[in-house]
Parts: C-alpha cells; sequence; structure tokens
C-alpha cells in the first residue's frame, strides 16, 4: 500500500536538472511539499514551475552549494522558517569529473570536487537535517549511489570511491539510527542518460553522446520514480538498497549497443 506525501515536506539536492528535478516533479505528484536547491538557482525557476502546475503551490526554492557550509546552513534555516519541519531528504547533488587513470597526470582538482560534493556535500546536509528528520517522526534519508558503489572501473577510481563511501555511509546511517523513525535508503542506478556525462567530460557534448550510442540507457524519472517508491512504502518498510540498470547494461564494462556482442 503506497502511503501520500500529503502533509510532508521533502528536502532534494541538486534539482536544477536530471535527476534531481525528476525526483523533486515525482514526489510533488504524490503530494510532498518540496524544497528544492542547487548550485544553478536560475535553473530552478522551471522546476519550481512544474512543481507549481502540479501541486498548486510553488516551491522552496533556493541555491544550495553542499561544498559551502555556510550555503547549506543558510538553505537549510530557510528552509526550516518556509516549512517549519522537513521529512524526507533526498541527498542527490553529485558529479563525475574526467576519467583520470590515478597517476602522475590525474587531475587532482577534479578529485578534490567529487569528494567534497559527493561525500562531504552529503554529510554536510545529513548531519544538520538528522534532528529535524527524527523530530518529524516519520524521517526519511534517502541517497542517490550509484553501480559505481558497488563496482569499480579504471578511470573511475575517485568517483567510484566516492560512491562506495556513499554506500557505507548510508549503511552505517541504518544502524546509528535503528530505534528511531528515520529510515535509510539507497537508490543506485548505472547508465543514465543526463548531463552527467558533459559535466564528467567538461563540456565536451559529442564525447558524452558517445557514452550512450547505440544503446537505450536509464531516464531520469526511472531514477525518480525508485525514489517516489521507497519514499511512499508503509512507515514500517525500509527500502534498504535499490539497484537499478537499462536493460542494455550488464555491467560498467559489458553493454549492448544495437545488436552489436556484448
Amino acid at each position: 500500500m503506497a502511503i501520500s506525501g500529503e502533509g510532508k515536506v521533502a528536502i532534494v539536492t541538486g534539482a536544477s536538472a536530471g535527476i534531481g528535478q525528476a525526483i523533486a516533479v515525482g514526489l510533488a505528484r504524490v503530494g510532498f511539499s518540496l524544497a528544492v536547491g542547487a548550485r544553478r538557482k536560475e535553473r530552478l525557476d522551471d522546476v519550481s514551475k512544474e512543481i507549481e502546475r502540479i501541486s498548486g503551490a510553488r516551491p522552496y526554492a533556493a541555491a544550495l552549494d553542499v561544498t559551502d557550509t555556510t550555503s547549506v546552513e543558510r538553505f537549510i534555516s530557510g528552509v526550516l522558517d518556509h516549512y517549519g519541519k522537513v521529512n524526507v531528504l533526498v541527498n542527490n547533488a553529485g558529479k563525475a569529473l574526467g576519467l583520470d587513470h590515478i597517476d602522475a597526470s590525474a587531475n587532482e582538482d577534479d578529485w578534490q570536487e567529487m569528494l567534497d560534493t559527493n561525500v562531504m556535500g552529503l554529510l554536510r546536509m545529513t548531519k544538520r537535517l538528522v534532528p529535524y528528520l527524527i523530530e518529524s517522526g516519520d524521517g526519511h534519508i534517502i541517497n542517490i549511489g550509484s553501480t559505481a558503489g558497488h563496482e569499480a572501473y579504471a578511470g573511475g577510481g575517485v568517483y567510484c570511491g566516492t560512491k562506495f563511501a556513499v554506500r557505507a555511509i548510508t549503511g552505517a546511517l541504518r544502524q546509528e539510527l535503528l530505534g528511531k523513525p528515520v529510515r535509510v535508503s539507497s537508490i543506485d542506478p548505472g547508465m543514465v542518460e543526463t548531463e552527467f556525462s558533459i559535466v564528467r567530460f567538461h563540456g565536451d557534448e559529442d564525447r558524452a553522446a558517445k557514452v550512450y550510442e547505440g544503446l537505450r540507457p536509464l531516464r531520469a524519472e526511472d531514477v525518480a520514480d525508485c525514489v517516489v517508491f521507497a519514499a511512499t512504502r508503509p512507515f514500517h518498510v525500509n527500502i534498504d538498497e535499490m539497484i537499478l540498470k537499462s536493460i542494455d547494461q550488464a555491467d560498467s564494462r559489458r553493454v549492448a549497443r544495437h545488436g552489436q556482442p556484448s
């Protein structure tokens, strides 16, 4: 039996595009009130309009850089001033940068940005919101992981490392919050066609397009469906972990491209 999001508040980080935007819209469709944050605040306008069209209410939308403690605290303060509570935190903000091997030529700035966004950003948001999630009596932390947190691949050592960390943090939180009214979930997709590869390749759209050439990748909405499913289970049901891939992807190395051998 699905539970409505009516009367509940959900925060989605990295909500200006792609998976984050789809998650915010999906949660609005099942009744959640939304607080959406992203570095590119101007790009939150489209998702805000869509949420207002669906729900009749404008979401709380504000700039949020999860790598900046001041930005995180300002955003959370704004959400609490606006709604007075938080029930669901979706830690979606994250990125991959480059495909550097771990050698002398690697870009350490890319490494640092991935670590600070994917790991420390998630921790900054979670640390500050756990007390309010407990106070809500019906809290839920949903971390957007990756199949890269289950299987490393050459060139992805640091990105995979951040997603292995997300998986470990999720597991630790599940134990730390046992007995408290907070569920903890990880939704771990494989290849999803969004801006992900464009960001990874520093804006090289041609190179990014080749990643998905000839196959049917997941869409942002596919991941959002899984988040909404987890968020709308009866409160005693915790979706610990959900892995999803396109039918054309077996693992990080084996994909089917228009009938070519995998």
